[in-house]
């Protein structure tokens, strides 16, 4: 390894970029060209999904079609540190889906009021949406018909039952 040494206004800019440059330079000439060029991978962060029941507001609208993105490492730590969540754990799931829940119906801006007044089969909807997308990267689920016995899949983030 070469040592250089800069001293102020000697351009460490250029040496910097001298640097970041060389080591690319060297892999090209060393790798083979690839074949074709490589497609952009896309990364989906939001789903849509349907309440089983739906967020009634303040004016009696039902809201049950919405939205929500992938989790950040922020979102999962932030709750944690919420005097709501410390004083009864069993908050935490409602700060945590008020934080990636982007809309719902006309409702925008979603906080853990809007959470707190949804029916408990819609909460345990979205706990299991948000288990789904986060770990899995799907809303997908397998399924087996209790009278035929036959396996198919479902996709959980919408549409009413008995609905393609």
């Amino acid at each position: 390894m070469r040592r250089r040494t800069v001293t102020p206004g000697s351009g460490l800019e250029e040496v910097l970029d001298s640097l970041a440059t060389a080591p690319a330079a060297r892999e090209e000439a060393s790798a083979p060209a690839p074949a074709r060029p490589r497609e952009r991978e896309t990364l989906q962060t939001e789903f849509a999904f349907e309440l089983p029941r739906g967020y009634v507001d303040d004016e009696g609208h039902v809201h049950r079609s919405g939205t929500m993105r992938l989790a950040t490492a922020r979102d999962e730590l932030r709750p944690q540190i919420d005097l709501r969540v410390k004083e009864n754990p069993a908050y935490l799931s409602v700060v945590l889906l008020s934080q990636v829940i982007t809309q719902l119906g006309t409702v925008t801006d979603v906080h853990a009021g809007i959470v707190e007044r949804m029916y408990a089969t819609d909460v345990a909807f979205l706990q299991d949406f948000y288990r789904r997308i986060n770990s899995e990267g799907h809303t997908h689920a397998a399924v087996t018909c209790p009278l035929c016995h036959g396996s198919f899949e479902v996709d959980l983030s919408g549409g009413r039952l008995g609905e393609s």
